[in-house]
């Protein structure tokens, strides 16, 4: 990596360095916005196809149908509108929402707290991510096993049998999948899977006593800790009023699409084969920061509902407090500016 951070900075046009917190708010707003409307549309579907005149028209089945298939497109809407959300909340913790830090912290803790996310601790982590990104021994996430973690031999390549090691195994390979798409955000933040394998056995983002905070910043965790309780305390009581199945599809599935796309987005960003990793002084904040990838991901619902979180990854770890700006990124991209 030739180039300091301050040339690459330089070859950015200054402009796109500008943070507005009233152009982020209409953002914000609009998937708010998008929110209420699907929950609305979602509102409809029982009492509309489960009317007696509907499930004559196309029969009690074809109306069954016809129900879940609606369902189905407000989970998948829906679930891309909250993982946009999310989004917006991952600006203000990168501190790129707005120039002003308590703006930021306000509106990242409203946000991240009822997607299920610590803001303060999952920031803080967050931070370090992209201080030591690719750092074998320093990098908080997405760290790969080695060869003693695997139990492979220490042998030359072409001594190795491969396909022994790394056979084809697509039931496990799919049960893997499902899980790491459905609950490896939740296990990182409760377990630490994925994470630093230096650090102490019951490492997690809950506990403000851990390895992964200092002591000045115990309070916060404890803030975020008391925005996750009172979300375990709305969401029973939302259970007692309308049901926890009516819980579940309105809100439970869509955050589990969420968790599906933030996963799935970051795992795809932080892994390749082409993408190197660093140990101690082999390491410098350049070469972790380019071993990143953009992804053209989900064709234009990636960058309507998830604000191009996917195809500017590089760019962002490099200069994380960069705002998302949409347009001007549409405006230079064919410069080439981020290639």
């Amino acid at each position: 990596m030739p180039w300091s951070l301050k040339e690459i900075r330089d070859a950015i046009p200054a402009k796109l360095f500008v943070r507005s917190a009233c152009r982020s708010l209409m953002y914000l707003l609009r998937d708010i916005l998008m929110s209420a409307m699907a929950f609305s549309f979602a509102l409809n579907i029982d009492p509309f196809f489960r009317n007696s005149l509907v499930e004559s028209a196309v029969t009690p089945v074809g109306a069954a149908i016809c129900r879940w298939a609606a369902w189905a497109v407000y989970w998948w809407f829906q679930g891309l509108i909250f993982t946009g959300i999310w989004v917006m909340g991952h600006e203000c913790g990168h501190g790129a929402f707005s120039d002003n830090k308590i703006v930021n912290d306000v509106l990242g803790f409203v946000i991240h707290t009822p997607l299920w996310t610590p803001y303060f601790s999952w920031k803080i982590s967050h931070h370090r991510h992209h201080c030591n990104h690719a750092s074998m021994e320093r990098d908080e996430v997405y760290v790969p096993k080695t060869r003693e973690d695997l139990g492979i031999p220490d042998l030359p390549s072409h001594k190795i049998d491969w396909s022994e090691l790394f056979g084809d195994t697509p039931i496990y390979t799919l049960l893997m999948l499902i899980r790491q798409q459905l609950l490896a955000f939740p296990a990182y933040l409760l377990y630490n899977v994925s994470g630093q394998k230096n650090y102490p056995k019951f490492t997690n983002h809950f506990n403000p006593n851990c390895v992964l905070f200092t002591r000045q910043q115990r309070n916060v965790v404890i803030v975020s800790n008391i925005g996750i309780a009172a979300m375990i305390y709305a969401i029973s009581r939302a259970s007692v009023a309308f049901g926890f199945g009516a819980v579940l599809k309105f809100y439970g599935v869509p955050w589990l699409a969420l968790n599906h796309w933030f996963t799935m987005i970051t795992y795809l960003q932080h892994t390749d084969a082409y993408l190197p990793h660093y140990r101690e002084k082999a390491w410098n904040f350049q070469r972790g920061a380019a071993s990143t990838a953009d992804r053209d991901f989900l064709g234009w619902q990636g960058r309507f509902f998830l604000h191009d979180v996917a195809h500017y990854h590089v760019i962002h770890h490099f200069f994380p407090k960069m705002p998302f700006c949409k347009p001007n990124h549409q405006r230079h991209r064919s410069k080439g500016l981020w290639r």
